[in-house]
């Protein structure tokens, strides 16, 4: 700094006058001063030197008469080649040519991910176009919404699991790869071969039977410990189809008119090509639904599907914590209407009155739950309840109360029940 005010001090008397009438001679001292950006003037300080990241340095100045600091725009000297690293600055033809190599490469490979990204886009959203087609034309078919809902869920999960909907046999090999049990893998062909028959196409579907399995029967207990556990419009929802046996999706359609309060009966509008059947409800069932908030037309309001399945399986891992029975979690809507069907037939031994209750088309579907009877009380007490009637009026109160006829002894007329 001291030499920067001397080499100033030495060469300002000489250049005062040129620099106040603005000429300079170019052989001045002055005159090889860069000139201060703000103010103009060349009566400069030296301020040291700035330090570039190419190893080149700057000098700084300091401006006397407006005090202004800048930095000199061109280089003084560079720094020491021992002090750059010429490993990462000099290249061989080589080395250029290997690099550029190497990102040409690179570059190459970019692009081939993006085209199979894009493809991969294109044929994701022509597949979920191709399932909403399929939904509109399950809809003019006149197919369930449930089962709409199902169909379309399936063809989803092919899709996300590489299956291209427009090539039979990817479909065919995402299915024969999938953990699934061979009833789930049956209806995956189903619906698949619905959807080719939306399309005008047919294929040769693999062959995948499902294998017929006991239902699984909780007791009494389980279910009503379930019932307990649950919200005011699911506990409802379970009571109702506890007494009555009915479908969860008859029970989703169920409208308020369809319940008689007076006479404490309810009115079911079959599905899956079943019997309509007007039951009896407890008055304990009544006064569950009767709390229910009357929303809409329907007594469980306006479900969207699946709905109530959610808020079931929610429920139940719950109580399997809380209880601690995992039994709880092996109960489903259907579960209820397989233990309403069993604990039917074990209470009357009547297969046509428990067929009429359940709204079966065909005995042999109602045949199943003899076996079942059969097995689940073989070890229950068979002590009986025995009552006997006189009057036509004791005979039919007996019989609505389960009892069983059993002999007429003169005017008497003899009726059992187990215990």
């Amino acid at each position: 700094m001291a030499e920067g005010k001397a080499d100033f001090h030495s060469n300002s008397i000489l250049d005062k006058a040129s620099q106040e009438n603005g000429k300079l001679d170019k052989s001045s001292p002055l005159a090889q001063l860069p000139k201060c950006p703000q103010c103009g003037s060349r009566t400069l300080y030296k301020d040291g030197l700035r330090y570039l990241t190419d190893g080149t340095t700057v000098q700084r100045w300091w401006c006397r008469e407006c005090r202004y600091r800048f930095t000199e725009k061109k280089p003084l000297q560079k720094k020491p080649s021992w002090q750059i690293n010429t490993a990462s600055t000099s290249f061989s033809k080589r080395q250029v040519c290997e690099l550029l190599t190497e990102e040409s490469k690179n570059l190459a490979e970019v692009t081939r991910q993006e085209q199979a990204q894009r493809e991969g886009t294109l044929e994701t959203a022509d597949a979920k176009g191709k399932i909403i087609e399929f939904v509109w034309w399950m809809q003019k078919q006149g197919y369930r919404e449930a089962t709409i809902f199902t169909n379309s869920k399936q063809l989803s999960t092919l899709t996300k699991r590489g299956a291209n909907l427009l090539d039979p046999e990817s479909v065919k090999a995402v299915i024969a790869h999938q953990s699934w049990v061979s009833s789930q893998k049956h209806k995956a062909v189903a619906i698949y071969t619905l959807f080719l028959k939306m399309l005008g196409r047919t294929w040769e579907p693999p062959i995948y039977k499902p294998i017929p399995k006991i239902p699984f029967i909780p007791t009494e207990k389980e279910v009503d410990d379930l019932i307990a556990g649950t919200g005011k419009k699911l506990s409802a929802y379970l009571q109702l189809l506890k007494e009555t046996g009915m479908r969860s999706g008859e029970a989703d359609q169920l409208n308020w008119i369809d319940l008689d309060f007076e006479r404490n009966v309810v009115t079911i509008t079959p599905e899956k090509n079943s019997y309509p059947r007007i039951l009896p409800l407890s008055l304990k069932c009544i006064a569950m639904l009767n709390n229910l908030e009357k929303t809409s037309n329907k007594v469980f309001g306006n479900l969207t599907p699946n709905a109530m399945r959610v808020s079931l399986c929610n429920t139940r891992k719950k109580l399997t914590r809380k209880l601690g029975n995992p039994r709880l979690e092996q109960i489903h809507f259907h579960t209820i209407r397989h233990w309403k069907a069993t604990t039917l037939y074990h209470q009357t031994k009547d297969i046509l009155y428990v067929k009429q209750f359940m709204g079966h088309r065909r005995i042999e579907s109602t045949l199943v739950y003899v076996q079942i009877e059969s097995a689940l009380f073989v070890n229950t007490s068979q002590d009986f309840t025995c009552k006997v009637a006189e009057t036509k009026d004791e005979i039919q109160q007996l019989v609505e109360a389960g009892f069983e006829y059993v002999l007429q002894q003169g005017s008497l007329a003899y009726f059992r029940k187990r215990k």
